[in-house]
């Protein structure tokens, strides 16, 4: 069976989106600290039918964007009904057709699962980042646990067809495209993580957190972090 296009996935899973996002109901406390952080022009990359729209801080100025026509569709009534400002543009995570540094805030919501190529998702983030802005994820990513490693291979072996990768190494893609990791909340065990990362001003700055570069600080939940030669 052919990997389904990004465009075509999502517009045939659109329908069933938010059924397929029943997690949202338990995670929303979550989300909603998580997004509280955002500051200034924000971007949301992946807005979906627009599930996450009511965590958004009120009055904020948000630009949500998707690949699929029909999501954006879906997500134009909640969208209205945000307490944020929330503007709505369909576009490529991998080709961003924002110009440089012009948000202060980037927030991805299970997003990096299903972008194609994350690194250059992270690329494209930071380069539409301010010097000064953040990045808030909220993501599910490979456990560090053996068995339930184990467990998210199986998933994505079935997953990926449909376009979703349950076993990446966001936090480290990240790393690689040039953030340092600022705080990680460990929302369900280590596989759904709201972390806070900061673009680095150059890349001598990725060493400020010891010798891995890695980013990540000595009292994150998930441990010792393994070197950035295999974030990429």
């Amino acid at each position: 069976m052919a990997r389904l296009t990004a465009r075509g996935a999502w517009a045939r899973r659109a329908a069933l989106y938010d059924w397929l996002e029943g997690s949202d109901l338990r995670r929303a406390s979550a989300k909603k600290r998580l997004f509280g952080r955002a500051r200034g022009k924000t971007l949301l990359v992946g807005a979906g039918t627009g599930l996450d729209f009511r965590h958004l801080a009120a009055g904020s100025d948000v630009t949500a964007m998707d690949i699929s026509d029909a999501m954006l569709t879906r997500a134009r009534a909640r969208a209205a009904a945000s307490p944020a400002r929330v503007r709505l543009v369909a576009a490529d995570a991998l080709r961003l057709p924002f110009a440089d540094g012009v948000f202060e805030t980037v927030i991805t919501s299970c997003t990096m699962c299903s972008v194609p190529d994350p690194l250059r998702a992270f690329t494209e983030i930071r380069r539409v980042l301010g010097r000064s802005g953040r990045l808030l994820m909220f993501e599910h990513v490979r456990s560090t646990q053996p068995v339930l490693a184990a467990t998210l291979e199986v998933m994505t072996w079935w997953s990926r067809r449909s376009g979703t990768e349950m076993n990446r190494e966001t936090v480290m893609s990240a790393s690689a495209a040039g953030f340092r990791i600022a705080r990680i909340e460990s929302v369900f065990l280590d596989i759904i993580l709201a972390v806070e990362a900061l673009p680095t001003n150059d890349m001598f700055d990725r060493h400020e957190d010891g010798a891995t570069g890695s980013g990540w600080h000595a009292d994150d939940p998930r441990g010792a972090p393994p070197t950035c030669a295999g974030a990429a």
